[in-house]
């Protein structure tokens, strides 16, 4: 990078930070497995299953809380019904699109032959099983389609591209997931404006066209803790998914201020979001078909989570970021993203800074303040985890006057840079 641009932004201050911890209804299921094992002795549950069938658990790439134990114990259910059970990675092009990433993400998640007690049959094949009326094809997982019964496991929540009262849970797990890469390009083929419409209608086609006995749908609490646990038999899974998707909707996490002059974020990643960070969090949305959040000027994205192994999807929402995160971006892993969902714009490299201390700074210089040092900034670790964030202290006083906002450290600090400029781990 040219001294130029380092003397540039040497003089831009980068304002001192207090922690503070966000109150969000924090009530949760003190023992999630127990609840599932409750649902699963319902009727339309494992009751369905018959003894020697071979059993398909679909469980997909993104970081849902106890997602192993969730998995491990739909697998004992159906081995205690006399079945024999295998895991199926339920994704689009996450994984680089490939039989080994997928197993590879889902190992990464602790769920393996090993841990399970169950093997990982994955594979990108796909067969088409019918046509939608406006001619796109449905694809699903070929070793699925082979299966007696299939089961598929994912957390409800809102989508980060398009609203609708369909939006991310089990339909999109069984039209998106289950379809694998090519599923994922057909359902997305038409863009997001459709998705609201195709999702629903691929997964309904699907459910009566293969052995989909039921979902175990997962709702969270802003602490990423799961709050519900639901068995939905095949029949009743539109239904009750629209009434979990308002669920989720009131639970979310979110930033409990309105405007934001900067916003770093130390991770990105396919763990934490589709889109790397969850934009329903940071107001940044690849498509014009959803929308909410903070208005925020300019954002900052510090680095990529080792779990997403080189795919940095969602950097191009961000304004600036490192050259650490750009060493590590894996581009045909991310690329693949953009060109399975149609949406390139986040899969760009945003503005790329030598280190995390002249990439906040770029944003502050940048984010249309008169006086730098007035600056509205927020710091958080990722669009997960927004307990516990830090705040300039230029929004101290607003913060003061929130009930649901705690002042955890009232001494200002300041920021905390290596010789190259990077945050401490």
């Amino acid at each position: 990078m040219s001294d130029m641009i380092r003397d540039m932004l040497k003089p831009i201050p980068i304002p001192s930070i207090v922690r503070v911890r966000q109150k969000f209804d924090a009530s949760k299921l003190v023992d999630p497995l127990a609840a599932l094992r409750q649902e699963l002795a319902k009727p339309g549950a494992i009751d369905r299953i018959r003894p020697g069938q071979r059993v398909a658990v679909a469980v997909g790439s993104r970081g849902v809380a106890n997602i192993a134990g969730l998995t491990k114990t739909t697998i004992d259910a159906i081995k205690s019904a006399g079945a024999s059970p295998f895991i199926v990675p339920c994704m689009g092009s996450h994984g680089g699109a490939t039989a080994e990433g997928q197993a590879e993400v889902l190992k990464h998640l602790g769920i393996d032959e090993s841990t399970m007690g169950a093997p990982v049959e994955s594979s990108m094949e796909v067969v088409e099983i019918d046509r939608l009326a406006n001619g796109l094809p449905v694809y699903v997982d070929k070793i699925a389609s082979t299966a007696d019964a299939i089961v598929v496991i994912n957390r409800v929540k809102p989508h980060t591209a398009f609203r609708g009262p369909i939006e991310s849970g089990i339909m999109k797990m069984i039209a998106i997931g289950l379809g694998k890469q090519k599923g994922a390009e057909a359902c997305h083929q038409l863009g997001f404006k459709y998705m609201a419409e195709f999702v629903p209608e691929m997964a309904t086609l699907m459910m009566k066209k293969l052995p989909i006995v039921f979902g175990v749908a997962a709702v969270e609490n802003a602490y990423d803790e799961t709050c519900h646990i639901e068995v939905l038999p095949a029949e009743n899974v539109y239904e009750r998914e629209v009434e979990l998707q308002k669920m989720a909707k009131s639970r979310m996490p979110r930033l409990l201020f309105d405007q934001i002059d900067v916003l770093v974020i130390d991770y990105i990643g396919k763990n934490i979001s589709g889109d790397g960070m969850d934009p329903n969090v940071t107001g940044r949305y690849p498509t014009p078909y959803a929308s909410g959040g903070p208005d925020v000027n300019k954002m900052v994205v510090l680095d990529v989570t080792k779990e997403s192994k080189g795919n940095a999807n969602g950097v191009g929402t961000a304004d600036f970021t490192t050259r650490r995160l750009a060493d590590k971006m894996d581009f045909t892993a991310t690329y693949l993203n953009g060109l399975t969902s149609t949406v390139c714009a986040p899969t760009k490299l945003a503005t790329t800074l030598e280190s995390d201390e002249l990439a906040i700074k770029a944003a502050v210089k940048t984010c249309n303040v008169l006086d730098f040092h007035a600056c509205r900034l927020v710091r958080i670790r990722d669009t997960l985890h927004l307990g516990e964030i830090e705040i300039s202290t230029t929004l101290l006083e607003e913060a003061r006057n929130r009930p649901d906002i705690e002042i955890v450290s009232e001494a200002p600090y300041e920021w905390t840079f290596d010789g190259e400029g990077y945050l401490p781990k």
